[in-house]
C-alpha cells in the first residue's frame, strides 16, 4: 500500500504537519515571550533593577530555554544505565563541555540532527522516487549521516583540545619549574603560569586557572590534582597529576618532581619522533608506487618502447 502511494497523496499530509509545527512554535514562542517580559516587568517594579541586568537575566533565560527544549529532545534517546551516561559526560569533559547539562543538550542536537536529515532523505528522494526502496536508501543513509555526524564532530573537538594540551604542556612545565624553583608555591606557580601563558595556551591556562579556583574554594589539592588529569584525558597530564599527588602526599619536593617530569616528558616526545620519522619511509611507499614511479617509468622507458615498436612494424 505504501509503495503505490505518490507525491501527489504525501503533499496534504507534509502540508498539515508543516502547519501544525509552525503554530506550535509561533505560540510557544509568544508565550515565552510574553512571559519573560511580564517578569521583567515585575523584576523592574520591585527592585528597580539597571537595563544590563536585566539584559543578563533575559539571556539567561533564553539559554536555560534552550537547554530545556534541548533536553525535551534528548529525552527518548538518553543513555538509560549509569556507566552510558558517565562515559558519554567523560567524553564531553574531553572536549572541554563539562556542565551540568552537556550530554542532555548533545544528544538534543544529536537528535535534532537525525530529523533534519531524515526530513532532507525524504525532500530529495520522495519527490523523484516515491516511496520505493531507492528512496528508503537514502533516507537511512542520510538518517545515519545525522546520527553519527554529532559524535564526528565531537571526536574531532577532542582530539583538537587533547592535542593542544600535549602541545603547549612542555613550556607550562618549564616555567612551573622555573617558578617553584625560584620560590614560589605550586598555587601560585599555577597562577604564574596562567598569567604568562594565557595568550598562546589557553586551553591549559583555563585547566589550571580552575584548579586554582577549586584550590581557593577550599578543595583538597589531591582531589583537585586527580581530576586536572582526569577530565581531560591526556596522559601526560594524567601522570604529572599522579606525581604531584604522590609528591605532596609524602613530603617530598616538588621542584624536583616537575624537573623529573620534565626530563621524561622530553625523551617521551623525542622517542615519538623517532618513531614517525621510522615511519616516514613505509609510509612513502604508496605515493611513489601510485603517483611518481608510473610517471618516471613512463618518461625512461616510452622512448625505447615506441622505437621498438616501430621498428616491430616495419619488419
Amino acid at each position: 500500500m505504501l509503495a503505490t502511494l505518490g507525491l501527489e497523496d504525501l503533499i496534504p499530509l507534509l502540508v498539515f504537519g508543516a502547519c501544525v509545527a509552525g503554530i506550535w512554535f509561533v505560540l510557544s514562542f509568544l508565550s515565552q515571550r510574553n512571559g519573560r517580559a511580564e517578569g521583567r516587568l515585575k523584576r523592574l517594579f520591585r527592585s528597580g533593577g539597571s537595563d544590563q541586568e536585566e539584559g543578563d537575566l533575559e539571556k539567561k533565560n533564553r539559554f536555560q530555554g534552550m537547554v530545556e527544549t534541548a533536553k525535551a529532545f534528548a529525552a527518548p534517546m538518553m543513555p538509560k544505565s549509569e556507566q552510558d551516561q558517565s562515559t558519554l559526560r567523560l567524553k564531553l569533559s574531553y572536549a572541554g563541555f563539562r556542565s551540568d547539562s552537556a550530554a542532555a543538550v548533545f544528544i538534543g542536537i544529536r537528535t535534532a540532527c537525525l530529523l533534519v536529515f531524515l526530513l532532507v532523505g525524504v525532500g530529495i528522494s520522495v519527490p523523484g522516487n516515491g516511496l520505493s526502496l531507492k528512496s528508503l536508501q537514502v533516507i537511512v543513509i542520510l538518517g545515519g549521516l545525522g546520527f553519527y555526524l554529532p559524535n564526528i564532530i565531537l571526536w574531532y573537538l577532542r582530539r583538537k583540545r587533547q592535542q593542544a594540551i600535549f602541545l603547549s604542556l612542555p613550556d607550562a612545565l618549564d616555567l612551573l619549574v622555573v617558578c617553584v624553583e625560584s620560590g614560589l608555591g605550586l598555587d601560585a606557580a599555577m597562577r604564574k603560569v596562567c598569567e604568562e601563558m594565557k595568550d598562546h595556551a589557553k586551553i591549559i591556562c583555563e585547566e589550571l586557572s580552575l584548579c586554582n579556583f577549586q584550590l581557593q574554594m577550599g578543595r583538597a589539592r589531591r582531589e583537585v590534582l586527580h581530576d586536572l588529569g582526569a577530565r581531560t584525558g591526556v596522559d601526560d597530564l594524567k601522570s604529572l597529576s599522579a606525581i604531584l599527588i604522590q609528591a605532596d602526599r609524602f613530603g617530598s619536593s616538588i621542584a624536583q618532581a616537575l624537573r623529573v617530569q620534565s626530563d621524561s616528558m622530553r625523551t617521551r616526545r623525542k622517542q615519538i619522533a623517532e618513531e614517525k620519522a621510522a615511519k616516514t619511509a613505509v609510509q612513502l611507499i604508496f605515493p611513489l608506487v601510485l603517483f611518481i614511479f608510473p610517471g618516471i617509468f613512463i618518461v625512461l622507458v616510452g622512448p625505447a618502447a615506441l622505437q621498438i615498436m616501430d621498428k616491430m612494424v616495419k619488419h
